[in-house]
C-alpha cells in the first residue's frame, strides 16, 4: 500500500533541487526521487510540464498536494515535519525573521545573482527588486554576523537554502569571498546531509552526461 505521507521530489542533480534533497535528509523525511535528465531535455517534455509549466526543478508532491518554487517548498517541508525543529513555530519570535530571510532569498538575492551572471544592470533602485547588488549583499553579510547561523545559534531550513546557494555562488564567482560568506557556506556544507547528497549528485550527473554523450 502506498504511504500517503511519502513525498516525491522531482529532481535533477546539481540544480536548485539539490538543496531541497538536502533539506529532506535533514528533516529525516520519507521521500522518493523522480529524476529528470536535464542534459537530455526531459524537463521540457509534456509529462513534466504538466507538473511545472516552467520546466524547472524542484517540485514536490505529497498525495494530492503539489508544490513548486524553492522558497515555497522550503517553508512547506519544514512546517510539515515540526519534530525536526527546523522551522520556528508561529508563536516563536524567530518566525518572522525566518520567513523574511527565506523570502529575501527568492525575491532579492536570486534576481541580483541572475543579473550579475548575465552582466546586466539592475535598473533604477526604486524599480529593482534588490536596490543594488552591494546593498543587497551588505544586508545579508550583516545578518550573518549574528551567526554562526542565519538566525544566530539556531540551525533552520533557511540555512539549508542559503548555505547551499552561497556555496554555489561563491564557487562561480558571483558572490565575493568575504569571510562571513565563506565561513557560513563551509559550516552548512560540512553537515552530513549535504555531503551525502553532494556525492550522490556527482555520480548522478556523470551518469546523465554519459547517457547523452552515448
Amino acid at each position: 500500500m502506498t504511504d500517503p505521507n511519502r513525498l516525491t521530489l522531482f529532481y535533477s542533480p546539481q540544480t536548485r533541487a539539490t538543496g531541497m534533497r538536502v533539506l529532506l535528509e535533514e528533516l529525516g523525511a520519507p521521500y522518493d526521487l523522480h529524476v529528470l535528465n536535464m542534459k537530455a531535455g526531459e524537463q521540457r517534455q509534456p509529462a513534466y510540464l504538466a507538473i511545472n509549466p516552467l520546466g524547472k526543478v524542484p517540485a514536490i508532491r505529497r498525495g494530492d498536494a503539489l508544490v513548486t518554487e524553492q522558497v515555497a517548498i522550503t517553508i512547506y517541508l519544514a512546517d510539515l515535519f515540526p519534530g525536526a525543529g527546523l522551522a520556528p513555530s508561529l508563536d516563536d519570535p524567530l518566525r518572522g525573521p525566518y520567513l523574511r530571510w527565506i523570502a529575501y532569498y527568492g525575491s532579492t538575492f536570486e534576481p541580483a545573482v541572475v543579473d550579475r551572471s548575465m552582466q546586466r544592470e539592475p535598473g533604477p533602485a526604486e524599480m529593482s527588486p534588490y536596490a543594488d547588488y552591494d546593498t543587497m549583499l551588505g544586508a545579508l553579510e550583516a545578518q550573518l554576523a549574528t551567526g554562526p547561523y542565519l538566525l544566530g545559534d539556531r540551525f533552520t531550513a533557511a540555512d539549508v537554502l542559503w548555505g547551499i546557494a552561497l556555496n554555489w555562488t561563491l564557487n562561480f564567482g558571483l558572490v565575493p569571498k568575504k569571510d562571513a560568506f565563506v565561513r557560513y557556506a563551509e559550516l552548512v556544507t560540512a553537515r552530513p546531509a549535504f555531503r551525502r547528497v553532494d556525492q550522490a549528485d556527482a555520480e548522478m550527473a556523470a551518469e546523465h552526461a554519459a547517457a547523452v554523450g552515448g
